[in-house]
């Protein structure tokens, strides 16, 4: 059972999965596909070659699936993937991918978009991230699991945000932040670890003692950056800082924030 407002726009080929909810004045594209029980408030515009994941609802004016903002663009067919489950809000936006990057953007399983937010091409949105309002990014951004990114924050393209990392509001991401990193700033800096979010999490106390030490020795001491977190590696056995350490080693197109 589906249900589609008399004034919403379906175009041939959609793919509508049941129980989808389409309200007054949307528009589904002709390579659209809503998975079961997705919903589209009003004035809700999904084009292009776009996926959206079972149980997803959008609220009004969002915009899905259009071009990307990159005049090297000139057509070519690339995609957007959203997850199950996500609340996408008011006028949001998400774009299509670029050939040269992949071809695909993507947004994972239970997030939440708040109003205005735009989410670039060829970006990689992890699970259970939080996008507060009017917070951008460039293209070519990763977003780990359980990141939260403030309100008016703006990212650099191919800036890399790790697995629970929280930006603070009107922040400026110029450099790839950590795992568990705590950033805010005009021009953002390193601060701490997102301690609330661990402990939101359950993570053990004892854990949370290791991260803090591994943070300290990554801030000080001899060696460069990377030298620094390959030692702390050699010094700290647990699952979140071995985390930080592959973070820090794998590839990336921007240097690090680093701690201040």
């Amino acid at each position: 059972m589906t249900d589609i407002h008399p004034s919403a726009v379906i175009e041939e080929g959609a793919r509508i999965g049941s129980g989808v909810r389409i309200g007054p004045f949307c528009h589904v594209g002709p390579d659209v596909t809503l998975g079961d029980g997705v919903e589209l408030r009003s004035h809700v515009v999904v084009t292009g070659h776009t996926t959206v994941g079972a149980e997803t609802v959008v609220f009004s004016g969002a915009v899905l699936g259009e071009i990307p903002q990159d005049l090297k663009f000139s057509g070519e067919t690339t995609r957007v993937e959203i997850g199950a489950r996500n609340r996408i809000r008011e006028h949001v936006t998400i774009n299509a991918g670029t050939a040269g990057g992949g071809g695909l953007t993507s947004v994972g399983d239970d997030c939440l978009l708040m109003a205005g937010c735009h989410v670039a091409h060829d970006c990689k949105v992890g699970n259970r991230v939080i996008i507060v309002n009017q917070a951008v990014m460039g293209g070519h951004c990763i977003i780990g699991d359980d990141a939260i990114i403030g309100g008016m924050s703006a990212l650099h393209q191919f800036v890399r945000v790790g697995h629970g990392a929280m930006i603070g509001g009107m922040s400026g991401v110029e450099r790839d932040v950590i795992p568990y990193g705590l950033v805010q700033g005009e021009r953002a800096g390193l601060e701490g670890l997102n301690l609330v979010g661990l402990k939101r999490r359950g993570v053990a106390r004892e854990d949370i003692h290791a991260l803090r030490a591994a943070f300290k020795a990554l801030g000080s001491g001899d060696g460069s950056f990377q030298e620094r977190a390959q030692k702390v590696s050699d010094s700290f056995e647990t699952e979140q800082v071995r985390e930080i350490v592959d973070f820090i080693l794998g590839a990336s197109d921007r240097s690090f924030l680093t701690p201040r």
